[in-house]
């Protein structure tokens, strides 16, 4: 008989299965002397397959063990799972590290046959976003800015726009984010008033600035003074579930000198209600149902409420997640869970149904000694109908491969 322990909180009442019960298997999906991987979870239902789940992105690349050479390509493929996981060779980008990846994301007003990735011009190092066609195999748009060049910061969940970035501050400030070559247009300044997050009109190629890093600058100054000594950049933009507010972090002198920052903070679409949060949401957020995150504090998966900036609620307990500031994701339904976290030289993944408190703990997948800017972050991304995970691992002959768990609870089969 399965048992239960029940964890009570200032928020509700809530039975945890007190033992795992979820099946998860690993399958391999990419193989050979080369590298494949998908890459980052930073937008808000990063989903690697298309919509109807039969074919996978992922990047192949010759070398793990440093940072891409500015004029070192990664190939762009499509693994077609309905033929023995066939990898089809689309394209290249120029614009991609160990850590994203190149940005993928299917456009959610075209899934099944469009994508977007980022790339850029070796001549001049400006980055773009791209917008590619399985179907014609070809790029339909590059979305380019010849004076003020941004890359795909996350694509808004449901379609239309996406947040541009300035990959180039990046690279220069927080190199893991960044892509080596990258040109950084706002250099000269620490808070710069034309750069910060863009929004971009799919449809017209149109953007505006949605916040700046001066307004931002404006604001830390109560709580940091010399804030203007101190170079910002911005990491996770995330768009929220219903595609109309912005969580990201506002950070400074992690790369560099200066005074230490880094703030979470919220924006309206329409640029309205810029709020610097007092409550530090820790790991790599992930949206929830209304305006909630998914975050830690403390040793606590917790829930937390963007708009009235407080704690609402808490999933599983430390006994089920040990590191709630490991990679996270919610399901496409929201019904499902995972937290991945390191253990040792391997990537655990913890599975939890939140409707009724199963879950289930993965196997190890081995990350070798891969650290820092290379490391191999657990990362995973669901699939579209809840019932797979794509993640990355290292395989029997050291190399960096893509694969799946598949999600199943008893009775199931998969």
């Amino acid at each position: 008989m399965e048992t239960w322990c029940v964890l009570i909180t200032a928020w509700s009442v809530r039975a945890w299965a007190d033992s795992p019960v979820v099946e998860l298997k690993i399958e391999q999906v990419t193989f050979g002397a080369k590298h494949h991987l998908f890459g980052y979870i930073g937008q808000c239902q990063t989903i690697p397959w298309n919509a109807d789940n039969r074919y996978i992105l992922g990047l192949e690349i010759e070398h793990i063990d440093r940072m891409p050479k500015s004029d070192e390509a990664a190939v762009v493929i499509l693994i077609d799972t309905k033929s023995d996981n066939k990898i089809f060779r689309l394209d290249k980008t120029r614009a991609w590290n160990p850590q994203q990846g190149t940005m993928f994301y299917w456009n959610p007003q075209a899934a099944r046959t469009q994508f977007f990735f980022n790339d850029r011009d070796v001549a001049t190092g400006k980055v773009f976003a791209v917008l590619y066609d399985i179907e014609k195999n070809q790029r339909l748009r590059e979305y380019r800015d010849d004076v003020a060049p941004i890359g795909n910061g996350g694509v808004s969940p449901i379609g239309g726009k996406f947040l541009g970035l300035n990959y180039g501050r990046l690279a220069r400030l927080r190199a893991v984010t960044g892509y080596p070559g990258a040109l950084d247009w706002s250099r000269d300044d620490n808070a710069p008033d034309n750069d910060g997050i863009f929004i971009v009109d799919i449809s017209t190629g149109s953007k505006r600035l949605l916040v700046s890093y001066r307004q931002l600058a404006r604001q830390l100054k109560r709580q940091h003074p010399s804030v203007d000594d101190t170079a910002l950049f911005i990491n996770h933009t995330l768009w929220n579930r219903r595609g109309d507010s912005v969580y990201f972090f506002v950070r400074g002198a992690w790369d560099q000198d200066g005074t230490r920052i880094n703030t979470p903070c919220s924006i309206n679409a329409d640029g309205s209600r810029l709020t610097l949060h007092p409550t530090h949401v820790g790991g790599h957020p992930d949206w929830a149902e209304d305006n909630r995150l998914i975050g830690r504090q403390g040793k606590r998966q917790i829930l937390y409420d963007v708009d009235q900036m407080e704690i609402v609620g808490q999933l599983g307990t430390p006994e089920i997640f040990p590191d709630p500031e490991g990679d996270i994701s919610l399901s496409p339904s929201g019904q499902w869970f995972v937290n991945g976290y390191k253990k040792g030289n391997k990537n655990y993944y913890a599975v939890l149904r939140r409707s009724d408190g199963l879950w289930g703990r993965s196997a190890g997948l081995g990350r070798g000694s891969y650290a820092g800017d290379i490391r191999i972050d657990p990362a995973p991304c669901w699939n579209r109908t809840d019932d797979a995970i794509l993640v990355a691992g290292i395989d029997n002959n050291n190399t960096r491969q893509m694969f799946v768990i598949r999600v199943a609870t008893p009775g199931e089969s998969n």
